[in-house]
């Protein structure tokens, strides 16, 4: 039995599946969960949580996505965004289209020009470095840098910086802004955007979060898993010493560590251009079922 054969879906078809995706979103997030009861912080892991925000617990939520009918589901009817009638619940598309509408046509934007853009992947994880340079006592994270500072700076000047990612650049120190080839702002992110960058495949995660419960969640939590394999390359590729979590440096200053990184771009890419294409399809099916 899938969802797409079957749009509506009795409880004893759809709670197995809810509980099969709590269970996923469970075991992805317990090691953070874990930690925040112990009141510890994970300076690599903790990233997806602060910075995109999303609970654990809505992470687990189960969501079918637009068009599916639910008999029997009271969790649901109680959540945003969907509407109940005679016992059967589904995604409200003309609520979610009529609060979200703008934001789902910016996102769609951003995802298209992304994908149609070709991949670059010779930004060698600078970002991060220039976050650090000269920075003093305002480093961004509170972990020794593997080459000290002076070594960091050094790498800095040595590299060219090319970061078209707003969001990253937007945290470069003062000194770095002015040594990346572009000058990304959040009103150029449409036309810079492009699929090989880190941040822009982990933004895949936040762009999952923002459309539900217009996406199936099982599209969101690939998205989460994608966001967490990125995040880890993306601090083990930086100045940080991330040896405490058990990551290996990727040594991005020496040609070994920029064609390990590069290699790991590319996989990044192919997962998040797949990603993409499904979060877009998501978006073409929440019209398909307005038009109807």
């Amino acid at each position: 039995m899938t969802i797409l054969g079957s749009p509506t879906l009795a409880r004893a078809e759809w709670e197995p599946l809810a509980a099969a995706h709590a269970a996923a979103a469970d075991a992805l997030t317990s090691g953070h969960r874990e930690r925040r009861d112990r009141g510890e912080k994970h300076a690599v892991e903790d990233f997806l949580f602060e910075y995109y925000t999303t609970r654990p617990a809505h992470l687990r939520r189960w969501h079918p996505g637009p068009g599916v009918v639910l008999e029997d589901a009271p969790e649901h009817a109680g959540w945003r965004f969907y509407r109940t009638a005679d016992g059967r619940t589904q995604m409200d598309v003309a609520a979610f289209l009529d609060q979200r509408g703008a934001g789902l046509d910016q996102i769609e934007r951003l995802l298209r020009a992304t994908a149609d853009r070709p991949a670059r992947f010779g930004c060698f994880g600078m970002h991060e470095w220039a976050m650090a340079y000269r920075a003093g006592e305002d480093i961004r994270h509170p972990l020794p840098l593997r080459l000290g500072q002076a070594g960091t700076d050094a790498v800095v000047d040595a590299n060219p910086i090319a970061c078209s990612h707003f969001d990253a650049f937007r945290f470069f120190t003062p000194a770095a802004i002015p040594l990346n080839a572009l000058q990304p702002t959040r009103e150029t992110q449409v036309a810079l955007e492009q699929p090989g960058c880190l941040h822009a495949t982990m933004d895949l995660y936040k762009w999952a979060t923002k459309l539900a419960p217009a996406v199936p969640s099982s599209l969101q939590l690939e998205a989460f898993a994608l966001a967490l394999d990125v995040r880890r390359v993306d601090m083990q590729a930086s100045p940080y010493d991330v040896s405490a979590f058990g990551l290996d440096a990727i040594a991005v200053e020496t040609p070994e560590g920029k064609r390990e990184y590069a290699s790991r771009q590319r996989d990044f890419a192919a997962r998040g251009a797949a990603l993409r294409a499904r979060l877009l399809a998501s978006i073409e099916s929440v019209r398909q079922v307005a038009a109807t």
